[in-house]
């Protein structure tokens, strides 16, 4: 499989009706055991948020997506995991499908107000990320998170992992499951930081990012690992959409 060859200085790939993706993902939940709870921001955007809480559950997982416009294959993934329903029996879940409702149909990284919402969680400026904050306080604290994101530049599938506990890690896993669909980019360098083997481990020190990614609220106050999925956005969007899915199969299987 090689790159498409699409994307010349952004992101020129497929684009999604978003709102008609969202409509989907919560008519599926609905007919499973989910909650729908949208969260509303101060400037009239919805966030969907949806919940899945078996009594006594063992695990806590936390799964967003959507964050940048540009990257639908986010949602798609989310849509796809709860039309198939395959959840872990006593493993609670928390699902944001869509942080950036207003950035898909500019199909841009930012949001309408040209905020980048990945780098709004130490300074808040962006209406979106007060609510989602506000939203994330009122729920525990998770055994991991994960962020689904795409990168239009990169040569192939990989991810970032902050462990802050040094526990066991699934992310050699996830990039030897992902492999069987979707090349890994095993570049020594990605995105300025050392890299190994499709694994990206930066530095979990906050004072070194003077703007906070999603990753980082949450690693600071709601969990102790987190992953960050990176689907290649050169490549066909299903197979963007099948790398994703797969991760987030790999984590609730093996975590």
């Amino acid at each position: 499989m090689v790159k498409l060859g699409k994307n010349l200085g952004s992101y020129l790939g497929e684009t999604i009706d978003i709102a008609a993706v969202l409509a989907e993902s919560e008519q599926y939940a609905r007919k499973s055991d989910w909650t729908y709870e949208p969260v509303h921001a101060e400037n009239g955007l919805v966030l969907p948020t949806l919940r899945r809480e078996p009594a006594n559950p063992r695990r806590r997982f936390y799964i967003s997506a959507g964050i940048h416009g540009d990257e639908p294959a986010g949602p798609l993934a989310i849509r796809q995991l709860l039309k198939e329903n395959e959840w872990p029996q006593k493993t609670a879940l928390w699902l944001c499908p869509c942080l950036n409702p207003s950035g898909f149909p500019l199909n841009r990284r930012e949001n309408a107000d040209g905020l980048d919402l990945n780098r709004q969680y130490l300074h808040l400026h962006a209406a979106e990320t007060r609510a989602h904050i506000a939203w994330l306080k009122q729920q525990p604290n998770f055994d991991m998170t994960l962020c689904l994101h795409e990168d239009w530049e990169a040569l192939g599938f990989y991810l970032y992992e902050i462990n802050l506990d040094n526990r066991p890690s699934p992310a050699e896993e996830i990039i030897r499951r992902v492999e069987a669909l979707c090349p890994i980019d095993r570049s020594e360098e990605i995105e300025g930081r050392p890299a190994s083997g499709g694994v990206v481990r930066p530095s979990p020190d906050p004072a070194g990012r003077p703007q906070w990614p999603e990753a980082f609220w949450l690693l600071t106050h709601k969990t102790r690992l987190s992953s960050t999925l990176e689907a290649p956005s050169d490549f066909p969007l299903a197979t963007r959409v099948a790398a994703l899915v797969t991760a987030v199969r790999t984590v609730l299987e093996v975590v």
